[in-house]
């Protein structure tokens, strides 16, 4: 794919994630950074050349002198690649509320969203909360920390070792926020009027504690109190979590927002299957492991893991599993996932395995010879709008429900497994 030229001295190369990758002229701190980044590899070749190959990630690296752009297959929109990337975390997230526009580059449209949301939660003052405080004062303010007086003071009246509530700004809410607004303020490039915007949003939350670089988001919990805030607080975590922003020598920075869409589609499936197999006896499972082989020492045994299986009184009766790469796309390999699911049907002793692919087509059922085993190729068109792969996701639930019970009516199982089926 061909470099795409920008204003200025940065240059903008775009790259599709299956493709083979492009020849381009790099300065070595930039290709550097390329490669820490995660987002491509870059190889040198001679005479400041790099072959620059994408390695199954999507997102955006920004160097003082280029930025590369690699994008998903099909041209997955950012508001999609938000919905799945929040939906793994939180079912009630809603993608309208994203205010990306498709057209925009990767940067501006984060940048834009965050100030936008950022602007609706703010828009009544400052979100407080109570804050528990740890503190030693010559009086009583709360309870008195007893073991932590006795090893820190033995003997000692004053100063007292306290617990106490305080309502305050300085909440994990307003913690979080401010750090995804401080990360995409430093972001280089960002247009003036949004850069501006990110600063007086940031300025509403200077009384907050800044999360220090590296560490960990602190947790907090949706609830009623704090309402306004969760559209933009499930993006700032998104930001936090997914990029980075820092300042080189003198006033030259780099930026980088990086994703495994492997893992975005496989954590996806795995959390929307979940919400739609609740309608259904039994209990999904994701990440599943089981044993594939027998062996005297733990250390020899084989084991397989699906990403979801749905067991019903405590056994396994499907499995699924999710590749992002469909069969069509450079890479994949249709035969390997197949014998993958049929390890997997073997190890738990299941008639069916569920194969979900990112793409559109057609459901395939596949019956592997000299075996009762049937594998079923479920495509999820991701180029759809988020309520449509939701009932896709949903459509996949039923049709592998339906196929239990009809395996269940076939074996003539017990009468405690059929009413478990519901028969």
């Amino acid at each position: 794919m061909q470099p795409v030229k920008s204003g200025g001295s940065v240059r903008h190369l775009v790259l599709d994630e299956l493709s083979r990758g492009i020849v381009e002229r790099l300065d070595p701190a930039s290709a550097s950074f390329l490669n820490a980044s995660g987002l491509a590899k870059a190889s040198p070749m001679g005479m400041g050349l790099y072959r620059i190959e994408p390695v199954g990630k999507v997102g955006s690296v920004r160097t003082p002198t280029v930025q590369l752009d690699v994008r998903p297959k099909d041209r997955l929109g950012l508001s999609r690649l938000l919905f799945l990337l929040s939906y793994a975390e939180d079912q009630g997230f809603r993608p309208d509320t994203v205010a990306a526009v498709e057209d925009r580059e990767l940067w501006s449209a984060l940048a834009e969203s965050l100030a936008q949301l950022a602007e609706r939660a703010l828009g009544r003052g400052v979100l407080q909360g109570y804050l528990t405080v740890d503190e030693s004062l010559r009086t009583v303010k709360g309870r008195i920390r007893i073991s932590d007086q006795i090893s820190r003071r033995p003997g000692m009246l004053v100063p007292l070792e306290v617990s106490y509530d305080e309502f305050t700004e300085d909440i994990a809410e307003n913690r979080i926020l401010r750090a995804a607004l401080e990360r995409m303020s430093q972001v280089p490039r960002v247009r003036p009027e949004v850069l501006s915007r990110l600063r007086q949003l940031k300025g509403k939350l200077d009384a907050v504690t800044r999360l220090p670089a590296g560490a960990p988001l602190p947790p907090w919990k949706p609830t009623r109190m704090n309402l306004r805030y969760h559209a933009v607080l499930r993006l700032a975590e998104l930001i936090l979590r997914n990029s980075s922003a820092e300042s080189g020598e003198g006033k030259q920075q780099t930026a980088s927002f990086v994703v495994d869409m492997a893992e975005v589609f496989q954590d996806f499936v795995g959390a929307a299957l979940r919400q739609a197999m609740a309608a259904f006896p039994g209990e999904l499972r994701l990440k599943y492991n089981a044993l594939l082989s027998e062996a005297v020492r733990d250390a020899d045994r084989l084991s397989v893991r699906p990403d979801a299986v749905h067991l019903l009184g405590g056994q396994p009766v499907v499995a699924y599993n999710a590749k992002y790469k469909a069969a069509t796309d450079m890479g994949a390999s249709l035969t390997a996932d197949h014998y993958q699911m049929l390890a997997h049907c073997t190890a738990l002793a299941v008639p069916t395995a569920w194969l979900v692919y990112a793409g559109a087509g057609e459901v395939k059922l596949r019956r592997i010879l000299n075996t009762d085993i049937d594998v079923v190729e479920f495509p999820l068109d991701l180029s759809r709008p988020p309520a449509e792969i939701l009932a896709a996701i949903a459509e996949l639930a039923q049709q592998s429900w339906g196929e239990v019970v009809r395996q269940a009516r076939n074996s003539g199982a017990g009468d405690s497994y059929t009413a478990d089926v519901g028969l």
